[in-house]
């Protein structure tokens, strides 16, 4: 969450720096400046109360020692003590609801993001490869149909829409990504991590999951409040980087690089009308995801080089895909700064983000409590990043559309054959 401290100093600022955000979140800093003017207020009123109160018992002594009648002081501290509850209560109100004004706040974006409203305004950075020469391209349904690779009725038996079953030679590769994609991200000095699938509601609010995007999330093990206690990973980015939420990490631990495999649970909320033939979209999908936490003097120079990781994949599997800079209006609720790696579906006929590579500054370690001691002994925040290294299946769908063969067998890359035992399927 953002910082109060900035919020006080300068709100003008950074209401200035959330309007390209777009939407109305910047006006919400006026309601968190009055929680926190009721808070205060109230903390001062209640301090100089307690020393009255302190004054007064002792004198409450002093007159008792004499045999003097205290019966009227005595009632003094107790209206005393009634108005400083109810200034407690009133201070923990006010908590309370800054704290939740701070929780739907979205982060700051960089002052370097390129502004605009929408994804129309999002630059292209890098383009890596060419397309490839495909006379008449096919979807990659027809391809795993043709081969016997995903079963979607399969699924859809046992789970309904938005899921998919790996058949044989499809559940083959999809093991050999995961495994290639961890193995490559170990490479790059990675520790690998097996997290589980089931993380707290705390968790999910700390990487700023919660409470904005909840009916995309799938909740179990709901309270007596009717909330959510539990919910399925929407990403590993929720519980890697909460492994360090409440600690307190030493300057020299830093940088932590982790990486993991998980799937992936979403509702796709409000996604009916979009293109979902197939496998693009799921409601259960596989991901290997990049976490680091690092000295917020390099967080933005990390997530340079988190990104470079990331499309390390594409390049060691041959495939074309382009870097794109997200703008102010289509960053998402936690970053500060992201680009997104597109891979070209020439079936579909257009690119598919394959991993959204983000720096969220010192956003996510307020949220969850997350701090470092440095040199002078202060706690501070860390920066916390993250990026899909890379994500399935539209790897899956990419790789199998990029690499079909005239005469209708796929490729296998050269990094992959290892992992998959094969040069081609079919």
């Amino acid at each position: 969450m953002l910082d109060i401290r900035v919020i006080r100093e300068n709100p003008a600022a950074v209401q200035e720096r959330l309007k390209p955000r777009g939407g109305d979140h910047w006006k919400l800093i006026d309601e968190v400046l009055a929680c926190d003017e009721s808070r205060r207020r109230a903390e001062t009123e209640k301090q100089s109360l307690q020393s009255e109160r302190k004054t007064t018992s002792k004198q409450i002594g002093m007159l008792k020692g004499k045999g003097e009648d205290t019966s009227a002081i005595e009632a003094q501290v107790r209206g005393i003590n009634d108005r400083i509850a109810a200034l407690d209560a009133e201070s923990e109100a006010a908590a309370a609801k800054q704290e939740d004004l701070l929780l739907n706040i979205p982060n700051m974006p960089h002052e370097a993001c390129p502004v605009g409203s929408d994804e129309t305004a999002n630059p292209v950075v890098r383009v890596w490869g060419e397309k490839p020469d495909i006379a008449e391209p096919k979807d990659h349904v027809a391809l795993y149909e043709a081969h016997g690779l995903v079963s979607i009725d399969d699924a859809t038996r046992i789970s309904g829409s938005g899921f998919a079953v790996y058949r044989g030679k499809g559940a083959k590769l999809e093991r050999a990504l995961i495994n290639f994609l961890l193995d490559t991200q170990a490479g790059h000095g990675y520790e690998e991590v097996n997290v589980p699938h089931l993380v707290k509601r705390e968790c999910m609010e700390g990487t700023g999951q919660l409470p904005k995007f909840e009916d995309d999330m799938y909740g179990t093990d709901a309270g007596e409040d009717g909330r959510n206690n539990l919910f399925l990973a929407p990403t590993a980015e929720v519980p890697v980087t909460n492994l360090y939420r409440d600690t307190i990490l030493a300057e020299d631990q830093l940088p932590v690089k982790l990486v993991a495999y998980t799937p992936c649970f979403r509702r796709e909320a409000g996604s009916a009308g979009r293109d979902n033939r197939g496998i693009i979209r799921m409601h259960q999908f596989d991901k290997v995801e990049l976490v680091q936490v690092v000295h917020p003097d390099h967080g933005f120079e990390v997530l340079e080089q988190l990104t470079g990781h990331a499309e390390a994949i594409l390049q060691k599997l041959g495939l074309h895909y382009r870097t794109i800079e997200l703008c102010t209006g289509d960053l998402g609720f936690s970053s500060a700064k992201t680009y997104d790696i597109e891979v070209w579906a020439p079936g579909q006929g257009k690119y598919l983000e394959v991993s959204s590579c983000s720096c969220f500054a010192e956003y996510q370690a307020r949220r969850m409590k997350l701090r470092f001691k440095d040199a002078e002994g202060r706690n501070r925040f860390p920066h916390t990043l993250n990026g899909s290294g890379t994500a399935l299946p539209r790897l899956y769908v990419a790789l199998l559309e990029q690499c079909q063969q005239p005469d209708g067998s796929i490729r296998i890359p050269g990094a992959l054959v290892p992992y998959f035992g094969a040069e081609t399927i079919g």
